[in-house]
C-alpha cells in the first residue's frame, strides 16, 4: 500500500447559555472543579468503581481525557496508539480492528473464542470482535487499565481493560459543532447539543465521517478502497430527582458504509506492471458476488446498536448500590478479495451477527480506614461467523495448481498474466470442449457460539496509617459454552471434490457441542504514598482467558462428515508488577515494570479451508518497562512523551507444541516510543507530534 498523507481544515463553534443564575451556578461547577483538578496535574477516573485521582490507582493505567483527545487530534481508536506506552491498535478495517496490550491480542473474529482484551463502553462489556469498534467522539474520557484486574473488569480482562465513557449531560445549555474538509474529499462534521436542569439533562453528539479511497484500485467494476462512510450518533439522558440517586441512559448508533480493504498481490502483476503490494491495487470482486456474497461491491456494511441503563444510589454516606445495565446488537457484511488481483479467484465474505447482554450489581463502602466493593454480574452473547465463498471453477482450478504446484491443470496459461489480464478465465471453456464458458462455485461455513457468565466479585481495601493502601479481590466465575458449525460445500463440477482444501460438507447438519466451567481470579495491590503528589505501587493479579468448546467438522472411515470436538483449555497468566507515579501542575506521569507468566496459552491457526482453529501453546512469558511522562511548563505550551519496552514470547519446550517454541508475541515491537508537543495561543493552536 502506498503511504498517502492527509490534510484537513476544521472550524469549530461553541455556544452555551443558561436562564438563571442558579442553573448557571450549578453547571459552572462541575466543569469548574474538573478544571482546577486538572490544573494540579491530576485526572479523575473509575477504573476501581470509585471516583479517584489517577495517581491513586494502585495499577499501571493510562488516560486520556476528552479535552486531551481534542488537543492531541485524537479521532479513532487506533490512533490511542500514539500516546499509550503498550498498546497497539490496527484497524484491518471497522470490522476487524486488532487491540494489542502487552503484546497480547485477540482479533478472531470466531464466535466460538473468547476474547483477550476487554473493551468497555460505559461500564459494558463490548469485546466481542466484529462488535466492538465505534468512533470516538464527545468523550468525557479513555482508561487504559493494563494487567489482568478480574473484580473490576471481569469478563475478558485477561491482560487489560480499554474503558471509553461518554460525556454526561449537565445542568445548562451548551452546544458544539465542528466541520472540516481535507484531501480525497474527506468531510467531517460533528457536534453536541447539551440541555437541561438540576433534575433532568439530556445531551445528544453526533460524528459523520466520509472519505474517497486513497488506495487506488485499476478495476473499472470498483472503487478505490479504503474509503470511508462513517457515522456514530449518541443520545443521552441524565435523572437527578435528589441528591442520592442520579440514573444514565444511553442510546448509540454507529455505522459504516466504506469501501473494501487493500489485499494487494505480492504475485501477481497488475496492468501498472509487476506485482507489488504498496503499489496500486486492482481488485475485481466476483461477478458472482451480488447472488453468493450478499454485495456486488467489495467493502463493509455494518450496523450497531447500543442501549446503556445505569443507575447509582447512595444508601448512606458510605454506602453505594450502583447497576450496570447494556445491550447490544451488531449486524456486519464485509466482502473482500483475498487473492489481491484482477482474477476472481479467491473471493470472500464475512457475515457476523451478534446480541449481548449485560447485567451488574455492585455495593460500594467507603470510610477513612477501609474501602469495600461487593456485587455479581450476568453476561450472556449470542452469535454467528459466517463465511461464504466466491470463485469460478477452471480459473479457481488453474490459479490454484500455477501458484501451489509446479504443473498447472494447463500448462502455458497463467493465472493473471504480466500485464494484468487474466487469461484463467478462458480455462472452463477448454476443459469443457467449448461446452461452458463459465462454472460458477460457492461454499460456506458458519460458526455459532452461545456463552453465559455468571460471577460474584469483592474488594476489600485497608488503610493501616493514611500513607499505605492494601487491596485483595476475588472473582469467582461459572461459564457455559455452546459452540455450533454447519457447512455447505458442494462437489466441483470439474474436479468431483470440493474446490477449498480441507472443507468437508455438513449437508445442513448442525453438530453442536457445549461446556460448563468455573474459575478464581484473585487481585491483590499495594499504594503506598510518599507524598500527596508521589505514590509507589505494587500488583500482583490473575486473568483468565475462556477455554475454547471448538467444534468443526472431520470425516469417518466411512467418508462421511462427523463432528470433530476440540476442547482447548483455559489460558490464565499471573501478572506481577510495580512502579510509581506522579503528578504536579509542571510535571506528571507514571514508571512501572512488569513480568507475566502465561499457562495454555493460545493461539489461532489458519487452515487449509481458509478457517482458523485455536490450539494451546503451552507457556509463554512476558517481561517489559512502561514510562510516560507529561509536562505543563506554561498554561499555553505542553510537553509529552512515552516509552515501551517489551520482551516476550512462547517459552522454548522440548515436545508440547514445538511448532510455537520460541515464538515471539505477534504486533509487538520490542520498542516503541512517541513524543509531541503543543502550543496554544488565543489566535492559533500548534501541535507537533512523533
Amino acid at each position: 500500500m502506498k503511504p498517502h498523507s492527509f490534510f484537513a481544515i476544521s472550524l469549530c463553534l461553541t455556544a452555551s447559555a443558561l436562564p438563571v443564575e442558579h442553573a448557571l451556578a450549578q453547571a459552572a461547577a462541575q466543569p469548574a472543579q474538573d478544571n482546577a483538578i486538572a490544573a494540579e496535574g491530576y485526572i479523575l477516573v473509575t477504573a476501581q468503581k470509585i471516583v479517584q485521582r489517577a495517581i491513586d490507582v494502585p495499577i499501571t493505567m493510562s488516560v486520556l481525557d476528552g479535552a486531551r483527545m481534542e488537543q492531541l487530534g485524537v479521532s479513532d481508536l487506533d490512533e490511542l496508539s500514539n500516546y499509550v506506552p503498550g498498546l497497539n491498535i490496527q484497524e484491518q478495517s471497522a470490522n476487524n480492528p486488532g487491540i494489542v496490550i502487552r503484546g497480547i491480542t485477540s482479533d478472531s473474529g470466531s464466535a466460538q473464542q473468547g476474547p483477550r482484551v476487554t473493551l468497555y463502553y460505559n461500564g459494558v462489556d463490548i469485546s466481542r470482535s466484529r462488535g466492538s469498534y465505534q468512533a470516538v467522539y464527545d468523550m468525557e474520557r479513555v482508561e487504559v487499565i493494563k494487567g489482568p484486574q478480574a473484580t473490576l473488569f471481569g469478563t475478558a480482562s485477561a491482560v487489560g481493560a480499554i474503558s471509553l465513557v461518554s460525556a454526561r449531560p449537565r445542568p445548562g445549555f451548551a452546544a458544539e459543532l465542528t466541520g472540516g474538509y481535507g484531501n480525497f474529499d474527506s468531510t467531517l462534521l460533528s457536534g453536541y447539543i447539551n440541555a437541561g436542569s438540576d433534575i433532568v439533562a439530556g445531551r445528544i453528539a453526533a460524528e459523520w465521517r466520509k472519505r474517497d479511497g486513497y488506495v487506488t484500485n485499476l478495476s473499472d467494476r470498483q472503487d478505490d478502497l479504503y474509503a470511508q462512510d462513517q457515522l456514530g450518533a449518541r443520545g443521552s439522558l441524565r435523572f437527578t430527582p435528589g441528591s442520592r440517586l442520579t440514573v444514565d441512559l444511553i442510546g448509540t448508533y454507529d455505522r459504516q458504509r466504506n469501501s473494501g480493504t487493500p489485499f494487494i498481490s505480492g504475485t501477481f502483476a497488475t496492468e501498472a506492471g509487476p506485482a507489488d503490494p504498496f503499489g496500486d491495487a486492482n481488485l475485481g470482486g466476483s461477478p458472482y458476488s451480488a447472488d453468493t456474497l450478499g454485495g456486488s461491491d467489495l467493502g463493509l456494511v455494518r450496523d450497531v446498536y447500543d442501549v446503556n441503563l445505569t443507575a447509582a444510589y447512595e444508601l448512606s454516606d458510605s454506602l453505594t448500590f450502583t447497576t450496570v445495565n447494556g445491550y447490544r446488537k451488531f449486524d456486519s457484511a464485509e466482502v473482500f478479495d483475498a487473492d489481491g488481483s484482477a482474477a476472481p479467484f479467491l473471493e470472500f465474505a464475512e457475515i457476523a451477527n451478534g446480541d449481548q447482554f449485560s447485567h451488574e450489581g455492585r455495593f460500594s463502602y467507603v470510610d477513612p480506614d477501609w474501602r469495600a466493593s461487593f456485587g455479581w454480574n450476568f453476561f450472556t452473547e449470542d452469535g454467528y461467523q459466517n463465511v461464504p465463498f466466491s470463485t469460478e471453477e477452471g480459473l479457481f482450478l488453474q490459479c490454484l495448481t500455477s501458484v501451489a504446484t509446479p504443473s498447472p491443470l494447463i500448462p502455458g496459461i497463467p493465472c493473471v498474466a504480466a500485464d494484468g489480464s487474466v487469461p484463467a478465465l478462458a480455462v472452463t471453456s477448454l476443459a469443457t470442449g467449448g461446452m461452458l464458458s463459465a462454472i460458477p462455485y460457492t461454499s460456506t461455513f458458519e460458526n455459532r457460539g452461545q456463552n453465559d457468565s455468571y460471577s460474584v466479585f469483592g474488594d476489600v481495601t485497608f488503610l493501616p496509617v493514611p500513607a499505605l493502601e492494601l487491596t485483595a479481590g476475588l472473582r469467582l466465575l461459572i461459564e457455559k459454552r455452546r459452540s455450533a458449525y454447519v457447512t455447505d460445500v458442494p462437489n466441483s463440477v470439474l474436479s468431483g471434490a470440493p474446490l477449498i482444501p480441507g472443507q468437508i460438507d455438513t449437508a445442513g447438519q448442525v453438530f453442536s457441542a457445549d461446556r460448563s466451567y468455573s474459575a478464581a481470579l484473585p487481585r491483590f495491590n499495594a499504594l503506598y504514598r510518599l507524598s500527596d503528589r508521589l505514590n509507589v505501587f505494587a500488583t500482583v493479579s490473575k486473568g483468565r482467558r475462556s477455554p475454547v468448546v471448538q467444534i468443526n467438522a472431520a470425516r469417518d472411515a466411512s467418508g462421511n462428515a462427523m463432528p470433530n470436538l476440540q476442547l482447548v483449555p483455559e489460558e490464565t497468566v499471573w501478572n506481577y508488577e510495580g512502579g510509581v507515579k506522579f503528578a504536579s501542575p509542571i510535571v506528571s506521569g507514571s514508571l512501572g515494570a512488569y513480568y507475566q507468566v502465561y499457562d495454555g496459552f493460545q493461539v489461532s491457526v489458519t487452515q487449509d479451508d481458509g478457517s482458523t482453529r485455536t490450539e494451546s501453546a503451552g507457556k509463554a512469558s512476558n517481561l517489559g518497562v512502561e514510562a510516560e511522562v507529561n509536562l505543563r511548563p506554561t498554561d499555553w505550551v505542553s510537553v509529552f512523551g512515552n516509552v515501551g519496552y517489551i520482551d516476550g514470547g512462547i517459552d522454548e519446550n522440548d515436545g508440547f507444541a514445538s511448532a510455537f517454541s520460541g515464538a515471539r508475541f505477534r504486533l509487538q515491537p520490542e520498542w516503541q516510543a512517541a513524543a509531541g508537543g503543543r502550543r496554544a495561543e488565543a489566535r492559533a493552536r500548534i501541535l507537533v507530534s512523533l
